[in-house]
């Protein structure tokens, strides 16, 4: 492989979700600069010999800013150096991607993205909740309660429709606010939701609510994320334990 950068998407945690394709090309990387997120035990597909760097940004306290990301991925790469540029989730979703790609593509570096399994996906799956039901739900929007501007998620006034899921990425806490702007904008006050954390690992939680009780449901740590719609009442809770193949065989 002749320099260059890969974005590759590391999926929701578990490394079994991780495509064919992210795992060869980890194994080839001479540099792995990995968001704060991902799983260490997806870090063990990189060669031994691989330099790996925690380039993470957690709870607005970033130990390193986009910019020196930016700067560290350029560097290494005009050093003729593989690098792998690890995020948790995909890359082109919530994961500044498009600033990154923008970076290289300045620089002349050829760069290619590999998606990874979204948080969203692996939240609904660990839930065994469709994301979508032709009886429920017709659409699904994905937000962030954590915009650069440090408001909180936008949402219009009677802009949702209540054959919609609403995916809520990095929630934050401060769920009964968030009940209130989603009431605001058409959910009727009963509608089921679901907070995931740490989906598709073994400190996986979930917890299941409805907008009026929201907002004293206790916070669970992040990764979290807030599904919300009339699909999150196909939860029925029980154990749905994370296949521990992987542990045992690697």
């Amino acid at each position: 492989m002749k320099a260059k950068v890969y974005l590759v998407g590391a999926g929701p945690g578990d490394p079994e979700l991780l495509t064919m394709k992210a795992c060869r090309i980890l194994s080839e990387a001479q540099v792995v600069l990995h968001d704060d997120l991902v799983n260490p035990e997806i870090l063990r597909f990189a060669p031994a010999s691989a330099r790996i760097q925690n380039v993470g940004k957690r709870c607005g306290h970033p130990r390193i800013t986009q910019e020196e990301i930016n700067s560290l991925m350029v560097a290494y790469a005009n050093q003729g150096l593989t690098v792998v540029r690890l995020k948790g989730g995909d890359p082109l979703l919530y994961g500044r991607s498009g600033e990154e790609m923008e970076a290289l593509r300045r620089a002349g570096i050829e760069f290619e993205v590999v998606p990874g399994v979204t948080a969203a996906f692996g939240a609904a799956a660990a839930a065994r909740i469709p994301l979508t039901d032709r009886r429920l739900a017709s659409k699904v929007i994905f937000l962030t309660n954590h915009l650069c501007t440090e408001e909180s998620v936008p949402l219009e006034r009677n802009s949702i429709a209540q054959d919609t899921t609403v995916v809520i990425y990095m929630p934050g806490k401060e769920y009964g606010e968030l009940a209130v702007k989603l009431c605001a904008a058409g959910f009727d006050a009963h509608t089921c939701c679901l907070i995931v954390s740490s989906a598709t690992t073994e400190r996986q939680q979930i917890h299941s609510s409805t907008l009026e009780k929201l907002a004293a449901t206790p916070g669970l740590p992040a990764p979290a994320l807030l599904i919300v719609g009339g699909v999150a009442a196909h939860y029925s809770g029980g154990e749905n334990p994370v296949s521990k193949n992987f542990l045992a065989s690697s």
